[in-house]
């Protein structure tokens, strides 16, 4: 249901509370209008984090505004959207305050969630991003475990410019382990998918790994 769908079902059901007397009417309206606030607040972090990447500034409400949605979507009792916020509040944590510790466990979560409420895409996300932490960490092994599964989950999919992404973060995992040649070799396949899927801003990753490698 669209947002507009659920903004004239409120007024309907308002309409049932006021003159018809349907003292439920109220509540099930709130719950309409809850389902457009959660969808509303997820899309505004996700501009705000969009908005960090580009400038490198904190977006003061950007948490709040997920923390929110995670709220809303848990008051729902919407596994699925609560997932995907739950991965976006790890997210901010990981990229933006580059805090670990405080990420690991809320990606976890939204992981299990995800998983729980078959949503391949949010759960290749939390994957990828407990991927990055392990490969932070120390932990090699985990991490591309945890990339390769979330890559696979992308390819199943069909989310290319994911798979282009994740295949960078393997490069760095594989050149890690003293094995370049193989590394060079998942850049070449990352930046042909990422070519072919117009995902530009994926190419200048897989330039800037071939630098560093």
């Amino acid at each position: 249901m669209s947002a507009d769908d659920r903004i004239e079902q409120a007024r309907l059901l308002y309409e049932r509370a006021v003159f018809g007397g349907d003292t439920g009417a109220v509540a099930a309206a709130e719950r309409e209008l809850d389902a457009v606030e959660a969808d509303l607040v997820l899309a505004r972090g996700r501009i705000a984090h969009a908005r960090f990447l580009d400038s490198g500034h904190e977006d003061p409400h950007e948490l709040s505004l997920f923390e929110r949605a995670a709220e809303l979507r848990r008051r729902l009792g919407d596994v699925r959207g609560e997932a995907e916020a739950l991965f976006w509040i790890g997210c901010f944590h990981q990229v933006v305050r580059n805090d670990d510790a405080a990420a690991v466990p809320v990606l976890e979560q939204s992981h299990g969630k995800a998983v729980h409420a078959g949503d391949v895409l949010t759960a290749s996300y939390a994957l990828r991003h407990l991927g990055i932490a392990d490969q932070r960490a120390g932990r090699p092994e985990s991490a591309r475990e945890r990339l390769e599964e979330s890559t696979r989950l992308r390819r199943e999919v069909g989310f290319l410019p994911g798979v282009a992404a994740n295949l960078v973060g393997l490069a760095y995992v594989t050149a890690g382990e003293g094995r370049r040649d193989e590394a060079l070799k998942l850049l070449d396949e990352a930046g042909s998918i990422a070519e072919t899927a117009g995902a530009h801003g994926i190419l200048r990753h897989v330039q800037e790994a071939r630098a560093r490698l």
